[in-house]
């Protein structure tokens, strides 16, 4: 029979103890698989909800500003320039000297047509005195009935001769006054073309200067015919309705991005479309109280094309583009973030009218892109334009207790590794308000 030997007190012990912390290894496994299952902290982001609501629908076209009356001042008679009597840039009014052109040639014209007036006037008066004298001597056969109709003849060729010479006086005189030339029109006056002492020519009718009045404006612009079938066809569905007051209203906007504060009124559509480009010439008229727009400036005019009944309008910061050119929004649907595709339509003060793919009542993420991708766990928290966070950037959403920190927010990552770009920022209306 073996000899069985029994375990010492110090192999019980340690078995015992390794026995102990496995137990304790065991236990802190599953207390990291359980907190694992519970998932990264919600990552708060800035939401709208979107609701329909009228909104008036414009268009952007590019346009040229003219004037309304353009008078072209020009040499109506040949001659040296003797005097420029205006201040360049200033403004004139009508019937203002501008030029004096050298009048002694025309003096001396206009001398010679009434010399020649008063000698016609002399011949007429001895011509008709003869065919009196020849009317009572060919009663008594006196003279020949010959004689008579040849005095008679001559008394009517001198009345004749008479008006030839009134006639040459008046022009003369003329073109006397012509060599004053004169504003004809109200308005501001450019630079002068022409100097003192230069010859002004009335056959190539030199262009002395220009005076152009200011204090309304004339926009042209074009439009397209595939715009104006798609215009139709929007108010023939009840897409977009007529303003109340039906008036054709547009607007300015500037170089710098702001709107011209008087606003104008279309004044007629071409009723013919240009074969060389496809387009329709609209002209809208404009105050211009402040000379603000000057002829030859290209601006942006906005018009009103009808009003959109069920708007649905976000933020122009909401909406992402794609690498192939598609427009995105994030949106939040049952705690976590969806991206849908939408179609974008006119720009409005307040965003962009959103005609397809979105839905009333949607929660539309406004700011936290750089945190959050498709499936990610997101807490929405109303966005707040006006107000700023602690790093100081306006519109971000509240801190609801831990999932505000930066090392959770860091932690969630779009499924496809890809982040959609936001849209271009110069995509955005020129008067949209700047939000947050």
């Amino acid at each position: 029979m073996p000899n069985l030997r029994l375990p010492s007190r110090q192999q019980v012990r340690a078995v015992i103890f390794l026995t102990f912390l496995s137990s304790l290894f065991l236990l802190a496994s599953c207390g990291d698989k359980e907190q694992g299952k519970q998932g990264a902290p919600k990552v708060p982001v800035s939401v709208i909800t979107v609701q329909p609501k009228p909104t008036k629908v414009f268009i952007d076209l590019p346009g040229r500003v003219d004037a309304v009356k353009d008078a072209q001042i020009r040499a109506r008679v040949t001659g040296i320039v003797e005097e420029i009597n205006f201040e360049q840039g200033s403004d004139v009014k009508e019937g203002q000297l501008l030029f004096t052109i050298d009048p002694a040639p025309y003096i001396a014209a206009r001398d010679q047509a009434a010399a020649q007036l008063k000698q016609a006037q002399a011949d007429v008066r001895s011509a008709k005195l003869l065919a009196e004298r020849y009317a009572k001597l060919v009663k008594a056969n006196a003279v020949s009935r010959q004689e008579y109709d040849n005095a008679l003849a001559a008394a009517n060729q001198g009345e004749a001769a008479v008006a030839a010479a009134k006639a040459n006086l008046q022009a003369a005189e003329i073109n006397l006054g012509y060599t004053k030339v004169t504003s004809p029109i109200d308005g501001r006056i450019g630079e002068s073309l022409v100097t003192e002492g230069a010859l002004v020519s009335a056959s190539s009718a030199t262009e002395m200067a220009v005076v152009q009045q200011l204090d309304a404006v004339y926009v042209d612009v074009t439009r397209s015919t595939a715009q104006l079938m798609r215009l139709r066809k929007a108010q023939a569905n009840g897409e977009l309705t007529q303003s109340d007051d039906g008036a054709a209203l547009a607007q300015v906007v500037l170089d710098d991005g702001s709107v011209y504060k008087h606003d104008g009124k279309l004044l007629f559509s071409g009723v013919s479309v240009d074969p060389t480009t496809g387009q329709v010439t609209l002209r809208a008229k404009f105050d211009n109280p402040e000379h603000i727009l000057l002829p030859g400036m290209y601006v942006r005019v906005r018009l009103l094309q009808g009003v959109d009944e069920k708007a649905l309008i976000v933020p122009q910061q909401a909406i992402q583009r794609t690498a192939d050119g598609l427009n995105t929004l994030m949106v939040v649907k049952e705690g976590k973030v969806a991206s849908v595709a939408v179609e974008v339509g006119s720009r409005v003060p307040e965003g962009s009218i959103i005609f397809k793919g979105l839905n009333p009542g949607d929660q539309v993420i406004v700011e936290g892109f750089q945190k959050i991708g498709p499936g990610a766990a997101v807490q929405a928290v109303p966005w707040e334009p006006g107000k700023k966070d602690e790093q100081g950037k306006p519109g971000a959403p509240g801190k609801p207790g831990e999932a505000g920190k930066p090392d959770a927010q860091q932690g969630a990552k779009p499924e496809n590794g890809k982040q959609a770009s936001p849209a271009p920022a110069g995509d955005a209306p020129a008067d949209a308000d700047k939000k947050g």
